[in-house]
């Protein structure tokens, strides 16, 4: 039988997320929630910056299971809806990486505000510490628009008191070397630069956390 398109990515989802359940007290889960940014449209899976983020975690000692929960089309409204299956990793830090297409979509920046607190919101009280990436319009949206867009994000990280990394695609946006040919989504070397970005904002969220205290053989 055929599936929704929309219950297919649902269910792909709940799989992974059950399989990146820690098996052990040892093994944390960190859950970037996004859109196609995050899932790596037209990259491979290990090319995508959630699983640069883990081989990172990996080398420098931190015992993190980085679980992608991108999906591409999705909005803050669709992020918000996924939490429940989100909260099913037992996630202890969760990235959120959602807005880009509420923009593109020129949806009004007061439900994008109102989604993004109310997510930030649920997770903090289900026991995850929440890093917010921020998101940008292309000057094409108009001053206003694109203003008002692009503040919402600190906006809501003040208000909530969560760290935050300013752009998602700081470096990448607009540099044809580092995106597809759809100038949108970034290839491999910009999923690089947006690993870095992130992992700046995320280091020091670690800091708390119990370094690796042994190796799997």
């Amino acid at each position: 039988m055929r599936l929704p398109a929309g219950r297919s990515v649902f269910l792909a989802l709940l799989l992974v997320l059950v399989a990146a359940a820690p098996s052990g007290a040892a093994d944390r889960v960190i859950v970037v929630l996004g859109d196609s940014l995050t899932a790596g449209l037209g990259v491979a899976r290990d090319e995508a910056y959630p699983a640069l983020l883990e081989a990172r975690l990996r080398r420098e000692g931190f015992d993190y299971r980085v679980v992608n929960a991108g999906v591409s089309g999705d909005t803050t409204a669709g992020g918000l809806r996924r939490l429940d299956w989100v909260l099913r990793a037992r996630p202890d830090i969760v990235i959120v990486a959602l807005g880009a297409n509420d923009g593109l979509r020129a949806q009004p920046v007061t439900a994008l505000r109102d989604n993004l607190t109310a997510i930030v919101t649920r997770l903090r009280a289900a026991g995850a510490r929440v890093l917010l990436a921020g998101m940008r319009l292309p000057p094409n949206y108009g001053t206003a628009y694109a203003g008002a867009f692009a503040g919402t994000f600190p906006a809501v990280a003040r208000v909530t008191a969560v760290p935050f990394v300013p752009f998602l695609l700081d470096g990448v946006g607009g540099d044809p070397r580092l995106n597809q040919a759809d100038g949108i989504h970034p290839n491999a070397a910009g999923h690089r630069v947006v690993a870095d970005t992130v992992w700046r904002g995320l280091r020091p969220m670690l800091d708390r956390s119990a370094p690796l205290t042994h190796r799997r053989s």
